[in-house]
């Protein structure tokens, strides 16, 4: 049986990036730490598919929304870097993702994935795995999804901004209303 990881320290991790500025770099939980950051981190399947480039764009569109409230945004494959970079060399028109607003990190060991509890072994991809980890390490929201439902950036920012409330947030809960 797998092992809750909700409410516990988050696995930490630093991994190669593709930089918004299209430089290679690094990504770390600790960094983001250091900097009082929230960080929301999403693994995807593989480049060049059709649901993932729906999602990644989506976040990076939306990128002002995760900035306003203090939170770093990290994408996550096993593709390797270089791969992340041709896909976002390749216009959004022709199944690419143009320019992004928050790194794409390489998780070619799949240590990263595997530490989260998305990989899929057989396979060497990971799951739709997202995480929401407070300032502090700790790992506040995860969900996962199967490879074929892309998720909601709405929800992701429903959800920090109810986890930033540090109160308790009913059903159907939304930014600016009263927490219980």
């Amino acid at each position: 049986m797998p092992e809750r990881m909700v409410g516990k320290q988050a696995p930490r991790f630093e991994m190669e990036a593709v930089m918004p500025n299209k430089e290679f770099g690094k990504v770390s939980l600790e960094e983001n730490m250091k900097n009082d950051k929230w960080t929301i981190l999403f693994f995807y399947p593989m480049d060049f598919t059709f649901v993932c480039p729906t999602e990644i764009t989506a976040m990076s569109d939306e990128f002002d929304i995760f900035e306003d409230l203090d939170a770093e945004v990290i994408g996550a494959s096993t593709d390797t870097i270089h791969t992340h970079l041709a896909w976002i060399n390749t216009p959004r028109d022709d199944n690419g993702l143009g320019d992004l607003t928050y790194p794409l990190a390489a998780d070619t060991n799949h240590e990263i994935a595997r530490k989260y509890g998305v990989l899929i072994e057989e396979e060497g991809v990971a799951l739709r795995g997202l995480f929401i980890i407070d300032p502090e390490g700790e790992l506040k929201y995860s969900v996962v999804n199967h490879n074929d439902i892309g998720r909601s950036v709405e929800e992701t920012s429903r959800v920090l901004q109810a986890l930033q409330t540090g109160g308790m947030c009913p059903a159907n809960w939304k930014p600016g209303q009263a927490t219980l």
